[in-house]
C-alpha cells in the first residue's frame, strides 16, 4: 500500500500536516532520491543540487533525511515553493522497473527553468503523461535543432560499442545525479565517455538508457517511431550492480 506523510518545516521542525494546500504556491526547487534499507545513492550529490537551488536551507535537508525510516523502500521529496514554504513529503517507493519504452515529445518545450529541478515537474507530468497513451512510459525532449536532450523523468546515455555517450553538459537540462554517477563510474573503471549531439535517428543500432534516482538504469527497449535499439546480454545486469553497491547509508551524509 502507498503511504505519503507531509510535514512542514515551521520554527527550526518538521510539522506533520493532515493536508497541505499547494494550490497558491510554486515549486521553486525539489528533489527525491531512493531509500532502500536506509541506504542511498550519492546522496551528497542530492544535498548540492537541491542547496543550490535553496540556499540557507541545511537545516531542514538534514531534518528531512534524519526522518526517513531507516528499514523498508521511500522515496521521499523536499520541496522549496514561493511564497517561501519549506515541505517534505515521505513517500513510499513505487514500483520500479528494469527496462523503459520512449516517445519522442512532439510539442513546444514546456521547461521553463531547464537546469533546475522543481519548477518545471507539473510540465514534465503533463508530457509523460501524454505519451503514454502511445504506449511509452516517457517523453523524450529534443532540441529546436532535434537534438536529445532528456526525458521527462530521465537522463538519457547510450553506449557507442564500448564508449559510454551522453547529451552535451551545454545543453539545457537538470544535472541528473544517477547519470553523472553512472559516468564518473565509467571513467574510474577506464571507460571512455563521450558527448555528442543526436538526433533520436542516429541512435539506431546502440545500447540506450535511461537514468532516474527512482528506477537506476533501465535498458530502453523501444523508442515507438524512434531508432531501432540494441542490447549488449549481460551490460545491464553488471552495471545496475555496480550502481547498486555504491549505495551508502543515509546517516553519514546528514549533516555534511
Amino acid at each position: 500500500m502507498s503511504v505519503e506523510s507531509i510535514f512542514r518545516w515551521r520554527d527550526g521542525e518538521l510539522e506533520a500536516l493532515d493536508y497541505c494546500d499547494m494550490t497558491e504556491s510554486r515549486i521553486v526547487a525539489a528533489d527525491s532520491w531512493l531509500v532502500t534499507e536506509g541506504t542511498a545513492l550519492a546522496l551528497g550529490l542530492h544535498r548540492d543540487r537541491f542547496l543550490a537551488a535553496a540556499p540557507g536551507h541545511a537545516d531542514f535537508w538534514d531534518a528531512a533525511v534524519a526522518a526517513i525510516p531507516r528499514e523498508g523502500d521511500w522515496f521521499p521529496r523536499v520541496e522549496l515553493h514561493s511564497p517561501p514554504r519549506l515541505v517534505f513529503r515521505l513517500r513510499s517507493a513505487p514500483v520500479r522497473t528494469r527496462s523503459a519504452v520512449l516517445a519522442t515529445w512532439t510539442g513546444t518545450d514546456p521547461r521553463t527553468e531547464p537546469r533546475v529541478k522543481g519548477p518545471d515537474l507539473a510540465s514534465m507530468l503533463r508530457i509523460r503523461t501524454a505519451v503514454q497513451a502511445q504506449g511509452a512510459d516517457e517523453a523524450v525532449i529534443l532540441t529546436d535543432d532535434g537534438y536529445i536532450v532528456e526525458g521527462a523523468y530521465s537522463a538519457l546515455l547510450w553506449w557507442r560499442g564500448e564508449i559510454l555517450c551522453g547529451p552535451p553538459e551545454t545543453f539545457n537540462r537538470v544535472d541528473s545525479v544517477t547519470a553523472r554517477s553512472v559516468l564518473t563510474l565509467a571513467r574510474a573503471l577506464g571507460i571512455d565517455t563521450h558527448e555528442e549531439a543526436v538526433t533520436p535517428r542516429e541512435l539506431d543500432g546502440t545500447e540506450l538508457w535511461a537514468l532516474s534516482a527512482l528506477h537506476g538504469i533501465r535498458i530502453v527497449t523501444r523508442w515507438i517511431d524512434g531508432p531501432e535499439l540494441a542490447e549488449k546480454p549481460g551490460r545491464l545486469t553488471q552495471w545496475r550492480a555496480r550502481l547498486d553497491a555504491l549505495r551508502r547509508p543515509l546517516d553519514p551524509v546528514a549533516g555534511a
